[in-house]
Formats: structure tokens, C-alpha cells, sequence
């Protein structure tokens, strides 16, 4: 549940930058906006109103589809995060910050409640906007509005006078524009307050990263503690991430080439390969830093090229090397060609995921029927479902009884542990420029110290004298 806003939360939401998301998704809108190559703006028929230059989710999917070349699923999840940051903005369904790819109304935000503004989300203007729909809709409100009402006006009760008598001048000044203006004007201003100030339950686009405040799915926090929750949560989090950093350094001190000794020499300062030959890809033999770091995280196996055939041998003996086999081709199909990506992401699904498939893995059903949905229009991320879930069940069942397998232990006891190589009276290699630039010095000098033939000499000034007083051709 989202927790209530307090007021020393009014800045958390503000956008202290301009991120690149926000940048690429602004040069999107405005090319949708282009009155020739752009989204069809018409006036759309709403009940009994006409709403001015609105557009149907439908419209807005086909042209993100055509302009970038993707699927249908794709651009819908595309437009449904333009809607999520408040660039376009719903008629009908507020609640609800996506595209339906149907006849629904949209239109486009006024730059004026674009993130990319800046300007403070205060709790006082929020306080307003519901004084004001509290007016409009005569006290009958939703439930977390009421709630979210309560609260401010508890806080603000020393200028709530004011608050209320802003939202009434708001109100009759609405009160005196044509009713299509004012259609288009309340749900603007709802877009705005839904996208920066969600109902519980939901996610808002603007609270993520880092500048995260708060868990959807914690249990919704109320009272006089709010004050002074900003603080005690950003403690809290400065505190976690110190202790993963002190963590990370400790565990990875000794794989670290700055911090610690690059065995058997450095390559780069000794010009000795056998650090580079004994941590090749697919070593034979690895060594035991490299089986150590397996040990580190299933990750850090996986991204291991020797380590994943180490965790395969063991995978093969237990009867359940499909597993790996179906996660390195889900790898294959992300990170491949597009060309071939609807025949690889076929032979998967006939490989692994078919009814009587030669090396069927077992997913469960919500998953398998994502993964069917999703399949009729294959992309790279169509098996992300089913990938995530054979990499928890490798990493939460296999990995740990691997750590403890014969096989690990094998690899451990015959892996090598490379000595210090010692250099004596060497000297480093020069660059092939200085050596260059002594060979020419030294060639100037010996130029220098040879002995002079006078009689070449006078020979090369005469023949120059005759060339001089040779008359030009007419």
C-alpha cells in the first residue's frame, strides 16, 4: 500500500535532474505531435461532449509500431510508460496509466505538466486540488482521496482558510468555461495528480532508482512518524548501501589486480602471457581464484565460461541439463541476430516447452501461458517469463547442491595455484618509437663525426652552378 504523503515529503518527488529517459521520451511526444507525420488529432465524441484534438489508444499503438518498427506488444508497452510518466493522458479510465490498443480517448499533456519542468510537486497544490474536488463532487470522494484529505487537512489547518478559498476561485473560474475546456482541463489536472501522487497499490513512474521512498507492497504507514520519515528512511538506505559496498570490496579484495597481486606476473608491465593463458575461456584446468569467485554468486558461475561446463558436467549427472540448456538459449535468442529470432525462439518452444518435447522443462502454468500468449508475436524478451523462472530454480535448488557435489570438489582439488614469477636483471621493453628515435640520433651523429671529402663536395657545387645557368625552355 502506498503510504501518506507529510509534508516534509513534498520534495521527494520533485525531478532533481533531467534524466535521459525523460529526454528520449519528450523527442517521441513531439514527433507525434507533428501535424504531418504525427498521431491523428480529431475532435473525438465523449457521452454528449466532443473533445477537441483527442486520439484513440489504437491510433497512438499502430504509429509507435510503424515508427520504430516493433510489435504490436511492444509499442503498447512503449505508449503505456508515455502515459505512466504523464506525457499522455487517459479520457476516460484515470485509474488506469496504459494504452488500450481499442477506441479509448487519450490526448496529449500540456508541456506545462511535462516532468521535464521541474517545478515542486507541493503538498499545498495537492491540498487545493482535492478542497476543490471535494467542492465539485460535494464531499463524496474516493477513498484514499478522502484519506489523503483528512491527512492534509490536519497538517495544514493553520492556512486550510486559504487552501479552501483558492479551490473555490479555481472552482468559479472552471465553472465559466465552455464544458469541452473543462472536461479537457479536470482530467489534465487529474493525469497529473494520479501520475505524482498514485493510489495505493500502485507504482508511480516518477518514484524509482535510488529517489525510491517508499515499498508497494509494505503495509501503508500513517501518524506523526511520517514527519520524520524521509530522514529516517534515507539513514536507513545510506546504511544498506554501505554495508553492500564494505561487502563487495571484502569478498572481491583479492580478485581485485589494484589491490592485490596479478599471479603469475602482470602481462601488461612483464610481457609474460601465462596470466592470459591461464585464465583463458575454456581452461582445461582453472584456477583457484577463478574457482573461488564461483562460489561468490550463481551469477558469477553463469557468466564463467569454464564454470557454466563445470556446472553443466554436474547438471548432466543429475538428469537435469535441460535446465542450463534451455537458459543459454533464451541468452542466445536476447543477445542474437534479429534476423533469426522467430525460428530461434520456435525451436525453442519445440525443443523445451511443447507438449512431448525432447527435453521438456517443467514451468509452471501462469507461466507457460505468458510464454504461449506472448509467442504468437515473438520478440527478444518473449521467454524472459520462463528464463527467470528456470534461473530461480537453478539458483535456489541446483547451485547449492552443486557447491557441495563431488564434481565441485574435483575442479577445486585440481585447480592450479600459479606462483609469483621472479625477474632478474630485466629490463623493461622500450617502445618501438624511442628505439626509433635513437637509431636516428645515432645515425646523425656518426653523419657528423665522419670525415669530409672535398673533392665531392666541389664536385655537387659546380654541377648546382651549371643547373642555375641553364636558360629556361621558351
Amino acid at each position: 500500500m502506498k503510504a501518506h504523503f507529510g509534508p516534509a515529503q513534498s520534495g521527494a518527488y520533485s525531478l532533481s535532474r533531467l534524466t535521459s529517459k525523460h529526454k528520449q521520451a519528450e523527442k517521441v511526444v513531439l514527433e507525434m505531435q507533428d501535424p504531418t507525420t504525427g498521431v491523428k488529432l480529431q475532435p473525438q465524441r465523449l457521452v454528449i461532449t466532443t473533445i477537441p484534438h483527442a486520439i484513440t489508444g489504437e491510433d497512438i499503438v499502430v504509429w509507435l509500431a510503424d515508427r520504430f518498427q516493433i510489435d504490436a506488444q511492444e509499442a503498447r508497452s512503449f505508449g503505456s510508460m508515455l502515459v505512466a510518466l504523464g506525457y499522455i493522458y487517459p479520457i476516460q479510465d484515470h485509474k488506469r496509466l496504459v494504452v488500450k490498443p481499442d477506441a479509448s480517448l487519450y490526448r496529449f499533456q500540456t508541456p506545462y505538466f511535462w516532468p521535464t519542468q521541474q517545478w515542486p510537486v507541493e503538498d499545498t497544490d495537492y491540498a487545493i486540488y482535492l478542497a476543490k474536488r471535494n467542492i465539485r463532487k460535494k464531499g463524496i470522494l474516493e477513498l484514499h482521496e478522502q484519506e489523503q484529505y483528512n491527512h492534509l487537512h490536519k497538517w495544514m489547518n493553520h492556512k486550510w482558510d486559504f487552501i479552501v478559498m483558492q479551490a473555490k476561485e479555481q472552482y468559479r473560474a472552471a465553472k465559466e468555461r465552455k464544458k469541452p475546456d473543462r472536461v479537457v482541463f479536470d482530467c489534465q489536472e487529474r493525469a497529473y495528480w494520479v501520475v505524482h501522487r498514485p493510489p495505493p497499490g500502485t507504482v508511480s513512474a516518477m518514484d524509482y532508482g535510488l529517489e525510491r521512498l517508499i515499498d508497494p507492497n509494505a503495509h501503508e504507514v500513517t501518524g506523526e512518524s511520517l514527519r520524520y520519515f524521509p530522514s529516517v528512511w534515507s539513514m536507513v538506505m545510506c546504511f544498506s548501501l554501505h554495508c553492500r559496498l564494505v561487502k563487495y570490496c571484502a569478498t572481491y579484495k583479492g580478485h581485485d589486480p589494484f589491490l592485490s597481486k596479478c599471479l603469475p606476473s602482470n602481462p601488461w608491465l612483464t610481457d609474460d602471457v601465462t596470466y592470459w593463458a591461464l585464465n583463458m575461456p575454456n581452461v582445461e584446468i582453472p584456477t583457484k581464484m577463478r574457482v573461488e569467485r564461483w562460489t561468490f554468486s550463481f551469477g558469477e558461475l553463469l557468466s564463467d565460461p569454464r564454470g557454466r561446463d563445470d556446472f553443466r558436467l554436474f547438471l548432466k549427472k543429475e538428469f537435469s541439463g535441460e535446465n542450463l540448456a534451455f537458459w543459454e538459449g533464451c541468452e542466445d535468442l536476447k543477445w542474437g541476430t534479429a534476423a533469426t529470432m522467430k525460428e530461434k525462439a520456435e525451436q525453442i518452444y519445440k525443443t523445451f516447452l511443447a507438449r512431448g518435447a525432447p527435453r521438456w522443462i517443467n514451468i509452471d502454468g501462469k507461466t507457460m501461458e505468458i510464454t504461449v500468449k506472448g509467442l504468437k508475436h515473438p520478440h527478444r524478451y518473449v521467454l524472459d517469463a520462463a528464463q527467470t523462472h528456470i534461473y530461480m530454480l537453478m539458483k535456489k535448488d541446483s547451485y547449492g547442491r552443486y557447491l557441495k557435489s563431488p564434481v565441485f570438489k574435483e575442479t577445486t582439488k585440481k585447480a592450479v595455484c600459479p606462483e609469483e614469477h621472479k625477474f632478474r636483471n630485466r629490463r623493461p621493453s622500450l617502445s618501438p618509437i624511442i628505439i626509433r628515435q635513437q637509431e636516428q640520433e645515432q645515425k646523425a651523429k656518426m653523419a657528423a663525426s665522419a670525415p669530409v671529402d672535398i673533392t665531392q663536395v666541389m664536385s655537387k657545387l659546380s654541377q648546382q652552378g651549371k643547373e642555375s645557368h641553364r636558360p629556361e625552355p621558351s
